[in-house]
């Protein structure tokens, strides 16, 4: 694929209007912030079937940081059972809560840079916090992301980190906030990690077969 195409593939992706998993239907619907944080950090080495039900259970018991820092891990941990690290994950969201009431007057910072500095929060989720919780560019990046692009052969990076340092370089800023969520179901449903569908792929001409 050729750089200058990279406006056609968004918009025949747009286009293909692909089904989204509940999850990121649910992580798209979020102007919160906080929502999009911690929903985030659940799905990290789950799949959306999973996470999606979880993270509605979790909401049920609290949707604030003040509400959340209240909440015994052990009630958290039984609530999102069975995500990956599930009792992990409960103690990090109920500590992160805690320091973003005392250190951020309940406020999550929205620059990458302060993200990064909570316990087991990376670029990917940093980076999806500021584009979905503030509305403001930035690139997720994720293993579809990764996959897809580097299929495409408008990067050749080797992953994730450098995949996103590669599109601040070149992809528009246009398209920053919305291309995870446009990418991610484009993998889920067609090009994916095994055996992509080439057959029904909307963008399969400006594809590189670089099968990553």
């Amino acid at each position: 694929m050729k750089d200058g195409d990279i406006g056609k593939v968004v918009e025949l992706l747009q286009d293909a209007k692909q089904q989204k998993s509940e999850f990121v239907g649910l992580m798209d619907s979020f102007n919160d912030p906080y929502l999009v944080l911690i929903a985030c950090i659940l799905s990290l080495r789950t799949n959306d079937k999973t996470t999606y039900p979880a993270t509605l259970r979790m909401l049920k018991l609290a949707k604030t940081p003040k509400q959340m820092a209240e909440i015994d891990p052990e009630k958290l941990a039984k609530a999102i059972y069975p995500v990956g690290f599930y009792a992990n994950k409960a103690k990090q969201i109920v500590e992160l809560s805690k320091e973003i009431v005392e250190k951020y007057n309940s406020k999550v910072p929205d620059s990458i840079e302060e993200l990064c500095k909570f316990n087991g929060v990376g670029r990917k989720t940093a980076n999806l916090v500021v584009a979905r919780g503030f509305n403001k560019p930035a690139i997720c990046v994720d293993v579809h992301v990764h996959r897809i692009f580097n299929r495409l052969g408008y990067v050749k990076t080797k992953n994730p980190e450098e995949t996103e340092f590669a599109l601040r370089d070149k992809l528009p800023v246009k398209y920053w906030i919305d291309i995870n969520t446009l990418i991610v179901t484009h993998g889920q449903n067609v090009c994916k990690p095994q055996k992509p569908n080439c057959a029904v792929c909307p963008i399969e001409k400006f594809c590189a077969k670089n099968i990553y």
